[in-house]
Parts: C-alpha cells; sequence; structure tokens
C-alpha cells in the first residue's frame, strides 16, 4: 500500500489506465481510523489521502459529503464513492476491480446493491426479506438514524419516501419487484 497525502487537486494523478483512488478521512474519528487501517492492507494499491482536518476545500470537487469516503476517480469523473468502513478485502475488490467484490449466493458477481430505509417501514422490511430470500447481499442504511446519508439518498433520488434501492448507481423507489428482478437477474416467480 502506497499512501500518498493530499494538499490540493494537482496533487491527485491518475495511473496509466486513468484512475485514481482518493480516501476522504478525518484522522481521529473510529470510522475513519478504520476506514484508513483497513486499506492499509491492501496490497499493490496507491491510495490519495485527503484529511479533511487539513484539507478541508477538496471534497465539493469530488461529491463527498461524508467521511470516510473512498472515491474511485476515472479518466478525470467519479466513477464510485465508497462510504464508510468497509473490510479489507471489500476495499482490494474495489480496487483491483474484482466486479464489485460481491457475489451472490451462487457465487456469481452482483451489483453493488444499496437499500435506504427505517426500522418502522415495512415494506422496507418486505424489501430485505425479498433480497435475503434470493440470496442477494446488501448495505442497509437506517436514514433515520444517518442524516447524512438520508441527505445522499435524496441527492441521488430527488425522493425522500422509503425504501429506496440503488442497484449498481441506479435509484428504484418503493418495493418495485419487477425492476429490482430484472435489474439482479432473478427469476420472476
Amino acid at each position: 500500500m502506497e499512501w500518498i497525502p493530499v494538499n490540493n487537486l494537482n496533487d491527485i494523478k491518475p495511473d496509466k489506465d486513468g484512475k485514481a483512488f482518493v480516501l476522504f478521512y478525518k484522522s481521529g474519528t473510529p470510522n475513519s481510523d478504520c476506514a484508513y487501517d483497513n486499506l492499509s492492507r491492501v496490497k499493490d494499491a496507491k491510495v490519495y489521502a485527503v484529511d479533511v482536518n487539513k484539507v478541508r476545500n477538496l471534497h465539493p470537487h469530488f461529491g463527498v459529503n461524508s467521511v470516510p469516503s473512498l472515491v474511485v476517480e476515472k479518466d478525470g469523473k467519479v466513477q464510485n464513492i465508497v462510504k464508510g468502513c468497509q473490510t479489507d478485502n471489500y476495499f482490494s475488490n474495489i480496487i483491483h476491480e474484482q466486479s464489485s467484490g460481491i457475489t451472490n449466493a451462487e457465487g456469481k458477481p452482483q451489483k453493488r446493491v444499496t437499500v435506504y430505509s427505517t426500522p418502522t417501514c415495512p415494506y422496507c422490511n418486505k424489501l430485505k426479506q425479498y433480497l435475503d430470500k434470493h440470496g442477494i447481499k446488501y448495505t442497509d442504511i437506517n436514514v433515520a438514524a444517518d442524516q447524512n446519508a438520508a441527505t445522499e439518498m435524496v441527492r441521488k433520488s430527488g425522493q425522500r419516501g422509503v425504501p429506496q434501492t440503488e442497484i449498481g448507481g441506479q435509484m428504484i423507489i418503493g418495493f418495485d419487484t419487477a425492476r429490482i428482478s430484472k435489474l439482479l437477474n432473478i427469476p420472476t416467480e
């Protein structure tokens, strides 16, 4: 792992494939320290490090509104933002492009799935049961407990209601089994 500290935008130099990985973090906070430590264990990686305690003006350029966030940039465009502390294996899969790093119950690559929900929403629970039933791995974000995530959800979809599901960068409003099944190749029942 090679960490490259960033003080300004010009410090970030894409690799020969036009890619750059930029971690926005706040040193001294548990979640950010966790992300930094887990990324440190990724072999053969070069990651630019932006400590928001020291550098405060770069996050808007990348659309980052919470830390820790790992930005995947290609050819000067943001391809993905991975929020929170993930495992070193998850980060390694992202950096080394092993699909989304997620496989379904049959071991086949699966698109990244994020469910935005609240604990009291019955359709949120039905959606998660549906995904569980079909062996789909997903990240569940409780927007009632995380205002930054709620704001990010509204920014992505323009909608406040839950459930919302992001599948491979596409937002789905509500428990739309037909669209979810199509995007995740779940056979219709």
